[in-house]
């Protein structure tokens, strides 16, 4: 019975050992007797014959990885500081395991050296207002370069763009000039048709010589509704020659 109950013991033991369970997104990459099995494990129960079996964990969930400021000098010549994230995943578990060491490390400096190749043939303005772009030409790198490895990048997205502080107040500059040409267009725009609706309205002014008087009136009338003191109103010169005409011939006499 003791002899029994040793062997029942030592089945239990390996059965423990041998018995693997793996989450949904889990995978189980299998080398057996160190020869690598044609198909991974998983999800579920697994059984992995404990010793000749080792079983590598592969979890197939999107990483998130943030890339580390870069130092780029963009094609206009200009020193920033980029960094970005890059969201990928394994598709392939043994090609993950087998083709290379550790795929995060080297997902991490593939995405390194893409980001400072790629961004620095574009222009700093093309660098602040295309980062779609400039993200997706980096996806379609980085992902053309880790397939081999079993791993799929899916997005890669700029996250921050670090400027000089003298770029940042040469730019700073740059906008204000460009607030203020844009504010004196369109302070000549607004006086060019002030203009142009003065003259059509000396046109009419002209064509109607009642019509100044009746515009005098009315200015006359708006002065006085403010309720002022002193009211000042124009007085035509010819009517002034006309007073002082007969006064001057008696001069003369």
């Amino acid at each position: 019975m003791s002899g029994i109950g040793f062997v029942i013991f030592l089945v239990v033991f390996w059965l423990m050992l041998s018995i693997k369970i793996l989450n949904a997104y889990e995978r189980g990459v299998i080398f057996r007797l160190g020869n690598l099995l044609d198909k991974p494990k998983g999800p579920g129960l697994a059984l992995v014959f404990w010793p000749i079996d080792r079983m590598v964990r592969m979890s197939l969930r999107t990483v998130v990885l943030d890339v580390p400021p870069q130092d780029i000098i963009t094609r206009d010549n200009v020193s920033v500081k980029v960094n970005a994230v890059v969201y990928f995943r394994v598709v392939d578990p043994v090609r993950a395991v087998v083709e290379v060491e550790n795929y995060l490390y080297a997902t991490s400096q593939e995405a390194q050296t893409t980001l400072r190749s790629i961004l620095g043939q574009a222009h700093l303005d093309e660098l602040l207002s295309e980062r779609e772009r400039l993200g997706q030409a980096l996806q379609e790198v980085i992902d053309l370069h880790t397939d081999p490895w079993g791993v799929k990048v899916t997005q890669v997205a700029v996250k921050a763009v670090d400027l000089p502080q003298e770029m940042q107040r040469a730019m700073a500059k740059q906008a204000e000039s460009e607030r203020e040409k844009r504010a004196k267009i369109i302070h000549a725009s607004g006086e060019f048709e002030a203009s142009r609706q003065l003259t059509q309205a000396a046109q009419v002014l002209e064509e109607q010589p009642a019509a100044l008087h009746l515009r005098y009136l009315q200015t006359l009338t708006e002065i006085a509704a403010e309720k002022n003191s002193t009211v000042i109103f124009p007085v035509p010169i010819d009517w002034m020659r006309a007073l002082m005409g007969p006064r001057d011939k008696k001069d003369e006499k």
